[in-house]
């Protein structure tokens, strides 16, 4: 099987450093999907407009190594329990192949081609997309599903202070998903050193911050990427 991306992602992080770990988590991180050439037609979206929710099949294009190990250690259990490769969402995979359901904001028509604004997404800028599927809820929704170990770890956020000299560099709109992606601890799951300083790329800035012993994670400046 040869898969050729049909799309690729625009997104405010430059790196996966900082995404949040699976799609919806973060409502108001928004981004686009813009079609390759080949599929720049209307018609391939036709009747798109009535469905609220796509899934996304898409590549771990970050992850230049290939998985050599059919057990991960998933953040939420602190990276220090091992489970199944395939009862994880680990990006580490024999396929690295990504699946995210987004909200669709608008389908908006240009010169260009169509292109699909959605929110809630947890992918890198420049993803390639292999296959867009509409969201069916009566197929796709389970409600009452057990979910392993997600059902006994809860996620957990942390309290973000973000200076005013740092939120006037951001929209309404930008500051409220950079706040709310910082509350899920975007730091590897084995670093807690409470005076180490981490940077994370974030619509055009690099952002700098810390967190402290109490968990709160204070944001110390933003410096314009280059």
């Amino acid at each position: 099987m040869n898969l050729q991306p049909i799309a690729h992602f625009r997104s405010p992080f430059s790196t996966k450093f900082g995404i949040p770990k699976q799609s919806g988590l973060v409502e108001e991180l928004t981004g686009e999907i813009v079609f390759e050439p080949a599929f720049r037609n209307e018609d391939a979206l036709r009747g798109l407009e009535n469905f609220d929710y796509l899934w996304l099949i898409w590549a771990f294009s970050a992850n230049p190594h290939a998985s050599n190990s059919l057990t991960v250690r998933p953040p939420l259990l602190g990276g220090n329990e091992r489970v199944g490769v395939f009862a994880s969402r680990s990006p580490f995979r024999p396929n690295p192949i990504g699946l995210s359901c987004v909200k669709i904001v608008k389908i908006e028509h240009t010169n260009d081609g169509p292109i699909i604004h959605v929110s809630g997404a947890d992918l890198m800028d420049r993803t390639p997309i292999f296959d867009i599927k509409p969201y069916v809820p009566y197929a796709d929704a389970h409600p009452d599903a057990r979910a392993g170990f997600v059902d006994s770890h809860p996620i957990e956020r942390l309290r973000v202070e973000i200076p005013d000299e740092v939120a006037r560099l951001f929209s309404e709109k930008d500051l409220i998903a950079l706040r709310k992606t910082l509350e899920l601890d975007p730091r590897p799951h084995y670093q807690k050193n409470p005076t180490k300083v981490y940077g994370m790329p974030f619509a055009q800035f690099d952002i700098h911050f810390r967190v402290n012993d109490d968990d709160v994670l204070i944001v110390l400046d933003a410096i314009p990427l280059k």
